[in-house]
């Protein structure tokens, strides 16, 4: 059993897809646990989107290697691109209100991931929340010097997920109660 944030971003709000969202989770089995709207502010962005060192070291070398597909030597440092991107994301998820959801359920890291899709929305197979509902590109966000709208986050590790649900969510926001389908869906 695990559990798993998912939140759907403002263009997701806007759009009217958090019913969407939930409906396929909920299709999948896992159940929700915490559900809220929150504009949230500068300060939990920031912590959403943490500067780890591997995170900059991933996001710095697949930029640097879209670049130079395209002909493109970026001169910027890692740590440069990385604050860049970083800067656009918190402004982005500022932006409007989010809903902030718990899912729990076996295997929610991964199924969550899989029913999200892509995080470019291009690449994002049909089928998928991000496949389904959006087209926007790497190409199209920097053009624009903003990050993906890609409508919905999901928890990508055990780590990024126990991390997020207690950024998001106090315990007394979250809820335990039986799911009775579990017992004949495994």
């Amino acid at each position: 059993m695990e559990k798993t944030l998912i939140l759907v971003k403002h263009d997701g709000v806007q759009r009217g897809l958090v019913g969407e969202v939930v409906k396929r989770f909920e299709n999948k089995g896992l159940r929700i646990v915490a559900m809220k709207m929150v504009q949230p502010n500068k300060e939990i962005a920031e912590k959403q989107y943490r500067m780890t060192p591997q995170w900059i070291e991933k996001l710095g070398n697949n930029t640097r290697k879209a670049a130079e597909k395209k002909g493109i030597k970026m001169e910027e440092s890692n740590e440069e691109i990385a604050k860049r991107v970083r800067d656009w994301l918190v402004g982005y998820l500022c932006e409007g209100p989010v809903v902030a959801m718990i899912f729990e359920g076996y295997h929610a890291i991964e199924i969550g991931r899989k029913i999200v899709g892509h995080a470019e929305a291009r690449q994002a197979q049909i089928g998928t929340i991000r496949g389904d509902f959006t087209v926007d590109s790497y190409e199209l966000a920097d053009r624009e010097k903003r990050p993906i709208r890609n409508i919905v986050h999901a928890s990508g590790n055990k780590e990024e997920a126990e991390t997020e649900t207690k950024l998001w969510f106090k315990d007394d926001e979250s809820f335990n109660y039986d799911l009775h389908r579990w017992n004949i869906m495994h």
